[in-house]
């Protein structure tokens, strides 16, 4: 019993949230409708303030589950990678160009922080942050950068990548903008690499 009613606890949540995925990715979060939304989901008002606490609360929701996905593919990205380094760039590069992404230009990256304040500070920041010091931990165990501080380099490194993000998510051009982030980023993360490693 215990099991079938945290299942439908579990249906519940995902309705709501991919019925509110579709509603921001479209129309944008102000001008979601809630009854809208929960008609779309075949749920009731009062299921998404059970389960949500409101709408704040099922953007929350929904802004978990993109970024569980944009770490689930820069984890392949890092996995694919011949080298440590390179890791490190193609995940940076490939955080940069989810910019362009509708989705998570418009839910993530505009409507996100207008809503929920600064995503430095999000939850799912944490996540992508121990990701980027334990790629500079292990960049100067293998003697490939300078011995850094892991948590100051990993802080300065993903503040310029959310900074880069949020100028693209705005640029009236954002391929543009997009590119010149990515080239400008590699000149700037290349500065870390040892001298012998930057004449490789």
């Amino acid at each position: 019993m215990a099991q079938k009613r945290s299942e439908m606890i579990a249906e519940t949540r995902s309705k709501l949230i991919t019925a509110a995925r579709t509603a921001f990715a479209t129309n944008g979060y102000a001008d979601s409708s809630m009854d809208e939304l929960t008609a779309d989901a075949g749920l009731t008002r009062g299921a998404l303030y059970h389960h949500f606490g409101g709408k704040k609360g099922l953007l929350e929701a929904v802004i978990a589950q993109i970024d569980a996905e944009m770490i689930d593919r820069l984890s392949v990205v890092i996995s694919n990678a011949s080298s440590t380094w390179e890791g490190f760039i193609d995940e940076s590069i490939a955080y940069i160009k989810m910019a362009l992404e509708p989705e998570i230009q418009r839910i993530v990256l505009l409507d996100g922080p207008a809503v929920l304040g600064d995503p430095s500070q999000w939850p799912s920041q944490n996540a992508c942050m121990q990701s980027t010091q334990r790629s500079v931990q292990r960049l100067i165990d293998e003697k490939m950068i300078h011995p850094v501080d892991p948590e100051a380099t990993g802080r300065l490194i993903m503040g310029a990548l959310l900074g880069a993000s949020l100028w693209i998510a705005h640029a009236e051009d954002p391929h543009a903008a997009s590119s010149k982030a990515i080239e400008s980023f590699v000149t700037l993360a290349s500065g870390l690499l040892l001298k012998n490693e930057r004449a490789n």
